[in-house]
C-alpha cells in the first residue's frame, strides 16, 4: 500500500507541475538547448507519454534488465527522426490526435500490463515517438541540433523516472491499474480539449 501511495503522489505531482495540456502552442522560444530541455516537461501530453514509456518498459521487462531499456531507446531515436521530419516541414497526418492517442494507449498498456513481443513493443513506441518528435521539430527555429539534444536528454530523463515509477508499481497491488487509468483519462482529456 505504501508503494501505491508513493506512485500516486509522484504521478500527481509531476502532472500538476506540467503546463497546459499541450506542450506545443506554436509560439515562444523553440531554439537552443534549454528550450529543448524544457519542451517535453512543459506540457501534460509529452510529460505523460515520456513517463509512460518508462513505466510500461519496467512493467513488461519480466525481470530482464536489458529489456527495460529497449523501448525508451527506440522512442528517443524515433523521436529524433520525427523531429527531423517536422523541421523539414514534411506533413504528418493528425499529429495532435496521434499524440493524444499515444497517451491513451500507453495508459491502457500500463493498466492492463500488456506484454508485447520486443519487436512489436519497440515498433509501437517508435510510432508514438514520431508524432511527439514531429511537433518538437516543426516548431524548432535556430540552433536545431542543440534544441534536439535538449529534448532528447529531457525525454531520456523522463523515461528513467518512469522506469523508477514502474519498478515501484511492480511491488504495489493495483498501482499499475490506477496509474494507467489516470494516464488514459488524461489522454482522453487531451484528445477532447
Amino acid at each position: 500500500m505504501k508503494q501505491f501511495r508513493i506512485c500516486t503522489i509522484a504521478l500527481a505531482t509531476l502532472a500538476a507541475g506540467a503546463g497546459p495540456a499541450l506542450a506545443h502552442p506554436g509560439f515562444g522560444h523553440t531554439y537552443g538547448f534549454i528550450a529543448g530541455l524544457s519542451h517535453p516537461i512543459g506540457g501534460l501530453d509529452h510529460l505523460l507519454a515520456m513517463l509512460s514509456v518508462g513505466i510500461w518498459s519496467a512493467l513488461s521487462s519480466n525481470g530482464r534488465s536489458w529489456r527495460v531499456w529497449v523501448a525508451p531507446a527506440a522512442f528517443v531515436g524515433a523521436m529524433l527522426v520525427g523531429a527531423t521530419i517536422g523541421y523539414l516541414h514534411l506533413a504528418l497526418p493528425m499529429v495532435e490526435t496521434g499524440i493524444a492517442l499515444s497517451v491513451i494507449l500507453l495508459g491502457l498498456m500500463i493498466a492492463t500490463r500488456v506484454e508485447l513481443p520486443i519487436a512489436v513493443g519497440t515498433t509501437v513506441m517508435a510510432l508514438f515517438a514520431i508524432y511527439h518528435g514531429h511537433v518538437h521539430g516543426s516548431e524548432a527555429t535556430g540552433a536545431i541540433v542543440a534544441y534536439m539534444a535538449g529534448f532528447a536528454i529531457a525525454t531520456a530523463m523522463l523515461h528513467v523516472a518512469g522506469i523508477g515509477l514502474g519498478m515501484l508499481m511492480t511491488r504495489a497491488r493495483f498501482a499499475a491499474q490506477a496509474a494507467g487509468a489516470i494516464i488514459a483519462a488524461a489522454g482522453v482529456y487531451i484528445l477532447t480539449s
